[in-house]
């Protein structure tokens, strides 16, 4: 039983795969990089700064063959919604629980074998003055990488850039992801959040 069941997703994915390349080619864009080889991951993406960036997305990483995850509210995934939520990737998470956004997500990473979070820095479409850090301490909890993720709209490519494994120095660490996103262009540019965490001496945002 647990062959035909591997079998019949390996042949959805294969399908999958063959219909997002399709529909990529049909909107002039391109997937572009190496997929990671490590089985989990916290997958960020930048610039989000256009509804279009979802669905040009799914349709780059399912094209790559990678089938990513995103955490929502637990009151989300009820009845046959949430059903198709799972189904797209969404992991439930307490947000009442006495524990933090951070120490769930590291559980959650515990509990599958193969496992890609993709979470948006920016938190929104609108122009930020700082990322939220939420993706770093994920990593650096779950011990995972993070995998350099993008959408160039003047290039029209998306797909992987390098991996970085946190080193627990996060000032360093951004100097290397703003470097790699320097040339790198959203729909709208405009709107584009600074690559920047927000100082110590300012309040904190909020842990996603």
């Amino acid at each position: 039983m647990d062959e035909i069941i591997k079998e019949k997703k390996a042949k959805e994915k294969s399908f999958t795969r063959v219909i997002s390349n399709l529909l990529l080619k049909l909107i002039g864009w391109k997937a572009v990089g190496e997929v990671p080889k490590e089985k989990k991951y916290v997958m960020i993406g930048y610039p989000h700064t256009s509804n279009w960036d979802t669905l040009i997305g799914l349709l780059v990483f399912r094209s790559l063959g990678v089938h990513l995850h995103w955490l929502g509210k637990q009151s989300l995934f009820k009845g046959p919604v949430g059903w198709l939520l799972k189904k797209t990737g969404g992991v439930p998470i307490n947000r009442q629980s006495s524990q933090n956004f951070v120490q769930q997500s590291r559980e959650i990473f515990d509990r599958f074998e193969h496992f890609v979070l993709t979470l948006s820095p920016e938190g929104t479409r609108k122009k930020t003055d700082f990322w939220r850090t939420g993706f770093y301490y994920i990593a650096l909890s779950a011990k995972v990488p993070i995998a350099l993720a993008f959408l160039d709209y003047p290039k029209k490519t998306g797909g992987f850039g390098p991996l970085l494994w946190p080193s627990g120095d996060i000032e360093a660490d951004m100097e290397t992801i703003r470097a790699f996103y320097r040339d790198i262009h959203g729909k709208y540019p405009e709107k584009e959040g600074v690559i920047r965490i927000r100082p110590k001496d300012q309040p904190n945002e909020a842990a996603t």
